[in-house]
């Protein structure tokens, strides 16, 4: 087995390489699918059809935005979250779809990205539903991680032999500082689900956003103890963006 961590829109992206199958830890971004499609056939130079799974750990942009395509196009399987409704059900999930998209656009800028685009389907089909403490299917070295409170319902995808976890967005390092993802839906979810990492025998963490390697149980439960107490909210965010847009440009 062999993990390649790719470049993505906005996020790293982790495609695992084995002798006659390849699977994908999330789903990407929309902008993504050509660059995907480009590594897998001309740098491993691997059939396409290869890629057997593409497991969403969450709904947001840069997590499912290429998962509807790798489908159609390619037929590739997808593995979601057993969980009941649907993250962007009703017309306040569609709103929410909405923002997400936008936050997705404002990273990219921040990140100096082109514009592309990132539209993508607010429900996906998935082809697996996962439950806590099962293998992937077709990838039995993999377990899956019930590990919500950025939204109800992530995943986290562990590989015992090597002691490797990918935890998504559930941790980011900026600026070589572990911090909390936005939002925060379920915080005392949050906090038990960095509890259950401490609580893993992980050697090598992947992250979505930024440098993963080791983390040390002390830099986890620092961030344990700075996570928010209170569910996040989009209009705190955007009041806090314009503030400090406001406070800059005075």
């Amino acid at each position: 087995m062999k993990i390649h961590r790719l470049q993505g829109y906005i996020q790293n992206i982790f495609l695992v390489e084995y002798a006659d199958k390849l699977l994908l830890l999330d789903g990407a971004s929309r902008a993504d699918v050509p660059m995907l499609e480009q590594f897998i056939t001309q740098q491993l130079g691997r059939p396409f059809s290869q890629l057997k799974l593409a497991v969403v750990t969450h709904m947001h942009p840069d997590h499912a935005g290429a998962a509807s395509i790798l489908q159609r196009r390619h037929q590739v399987r997808l593995a979601g979250a057993d969980c009941a409704g649907e993250w962007y059900q009703g017309w306040r999930g569609r709103a929410r779809h909405l923002l997400d998209l936008g936050l997705a656009y404002y990273v990219g800028r921040c990140q100096r990205r082109p514009w592309v685009k990132l539209w993508y389907p607010a429900v996906l089909r998935f082809d697996e539903r996962l439950t806590d403490g099962q293998s992937l299917p077709g990838f039995d070295d993999w377990q899956v991680l019930f590990s919500p409170g950025h939204t109800d319902r992530d995943l986290s995808l562990y590989h015992p032999q090597t002691k490797t976890l990918y935890v998504a967005d559930s941790i980011l390092r900026v600026k070589g500082k572990l911090i909390p993802p936005f939002p925060i839906s379920e915080p005392a979810n949050y906090r038990a689900s960095l509890q259950r990492f401490v609580q893993l025998e992980v050697a090598q963490y992947l992250l979505a956003h930024g440098e993963g390697g080791v983390i040390s149980t002390a830099e986890l439960q620092q961030l344990i103890a700075a996570s928010p107490v209170q569910a996040s909210s989009y209009r705190q965010f955007l009041t806090e963006l314009v503030c400090k847009r406001w406070l800059r440009a005075s």
